[in-house]
């Protein structure tokens, strides 16, 4: 029962997150549920009539309301305990055991594919642009102009090499700030960025890569302290990575079909509770 309603708290938080302008759904939309790297997530699909899901014999549902008052049969997958992570030093060892026979990318080799790439994120008066292995720019934008621009770091290759000395090429970082402690990260140095009006010392930002789906995109930007910032850029090349691999989370399907004309109980489980999508990459979204 407490599962039960997990799940249908699941589908409430997408749902209710994921705002769409336009009535008529995509076959195929995602959103997020579950705080922690190691907790499972849960996406939703939307199927059409011409295509509906099949569902399992037993499987429960709930029916849900869009914004315009239309009903969708939302099927809630059979979720099992998880099975437990291996441990950091295991994962370790059996990595250095298959470096014996195959060698394996490293997480900068694993990124290169990230060269001459530049990645904008927006917060408010402030807009992010990063460009892989050259600068971090925090920069305020009136009509696709820059009006207001500060670097917060430049590449630099010997201040990366020197913070990477002591960790061997299949090493990674546990950041101690992060709500998930065990989220791993290989990080790169950004150093001489403009100056800081409160300390006279130039902005430098820690730039950390970790493993995440679907696509590359800046997560976040935190300032760390005066002047000093960490930039979180997820990329789903590093989950190629063993290490990077053992943080993905088990993901399950809610599946969602128009419901039938003739379908008997047309009750909603919560009217106060109805979708409302967007159209600006759904997939990306999280409930978080």
């Amino acid at each position: 029962m407490r599962l039960f309603i997990t799940l249908v708290a699941a589908v409430l938080c997408i749902l209710c997150i994921n705002v769409f302008a336009d009535p008529v759904f995509p076959s195929h939309i995602a959103g997020t549920f579950g705080d922690s790297s190691r907790e499972p997530k849960y996406k939703i699909e939307f199927h059409t009539e011409d295509s509906p899901y099949h569902p399992d014999d037993g499987q429960e549902s709930v029916v849900m309301p869009n914004k315009d008052g239309n009903n969708f049969l939302c099927f809630l997958p059979k979720v099992g305990k998880a099975k437990k992570s291996v441990t950091h030093q295991n994962t370790s060892s059996m990595i250095v055991e298959t470096e014996k026979r195959v060698k394996l990318k490293t997480p900068d080799e694993l990124l290169e594919v990230l060269k001459n790439q530049c990645f904008i994120r927006q917060e408010g008066w402030w807009s992010y642009e990063f460009c892989y292995q050259k600068q971090l720019r925090q920069l305020h934008l009136e009509e696709d102009k820059v009006v207001q621009e500060f670097v917060l770091g430049v590449y630099d290759e010997e201040a990366t090499a020197a913070f990477n000395q002591n960790l061997s090429d299949i090493s990674t970082l546990k950041d101690p700030r992060s709500k998930d402690a065990s989220q791993r990260y290989h990080a790169h140095q950004y150093t001489n960025g403009t100056a800081c009006d409160l300390t006279n010392h130039p902005r430098e930002t820690e730039v950390r890569f970790v493993c995440s789906e679907p696509r590359a995109m800046i997560s976040s930007i935190t300032e760390l302290s005066t002047c000093k910032y960490a930039l979180t850029i997820q990329c789903p090349m590093l989950c190629k990575h063993p290490l990077f691999q053992e943080e993905r989370p088990v993901w399950h399907t809610i599946n969602c079909n128009i419901l039938p004309k003739d379908y008997k109980d047309t009750k909603v489980d919560d009217p106060h509770f109805t979708m409302i999508i967007d159209s600006d990459d759904p997939s990306t979204y999280s409930t978080k």
